[in-house]
């Protein structure tokens, strides 16, 4: 397998992205029913420069949005991780996922973020972690809700126009999960 494995779920592997997942990511990041809650969809430059992003996280940060695959076929079907995020104006902890859409409605989103949230409050010092969303993305939200996570505010965005933030916190975390 390409990529550092770092989360490993039921269905689902989780690894460090590498520069040969662009055609599977652009397929996603291209299509506009997947990206309609964006302010457009990616191009090959602005797909290849999130693969970048992620590997630089990597090094930064020690995480960052990984490579979904799922065990049964060894296919690419998403990313999810955690990424620093501006949400609301401070620099955040924030669990973002992306998931094919022909992979949709399958649980693949809620499984992989229920990982990351778990490996997060393992891994990391954070007490909160958070997921941000356009308003209008019900798929994100009930994603974050699945995991826990609660609705904190509602706030004006300049991508977004206006942006839901959901929180976990590390106590409430532990009482779901422990």
């Amino acid at each position: 397998m390409n990529g550092k494995p770092i989360i490993e779920t039921v269905r689902l592997v989780l690894r460090e992205y590498t520069p040969e997942d662009f055609d599977a990511l652009f397929e996603i990041m291209s299509d506009e029913e997947t990206m309609r809650h964006y302010p457009a969809p990616f191009d090959g430059e602005r797909t290849r420069g999130w693969i970048d992003w992620n590997i630089q996280n990597y090094r930064e940060y020690g995480f960052g949005l990984w490579a979904i695959i799922l065990k049964e076929s060894g296919e690419f079907i998403g990313d999810c991780g955690i990424t620093i995020q501006n949400i609301d104006g401070e620099m955040l902890p924030e669990i973002g996922y992306h998931i094919n859409k022909k992979y949709w409605r399958k649980g693949f989103a809620s499984e992989a973020a229920k990982a990351v949230c778990d490996w997060a409050f393992t891994n990391t010092k954070y007490d909160r972690l958070y997921s941000y969303m356009k308003y209008t993305n019900v798929a994100s939200y009930s994603t974050a809700s699945a995991i826990g996570m609660k609705k904190v505010k509602e706030y004006p965005d300049e991508k977004n126009g206006i942006s839901c933030a959901y929180a976990i916190t590390r106590d409430e975390w532990e009482r779901l999960y422990s």
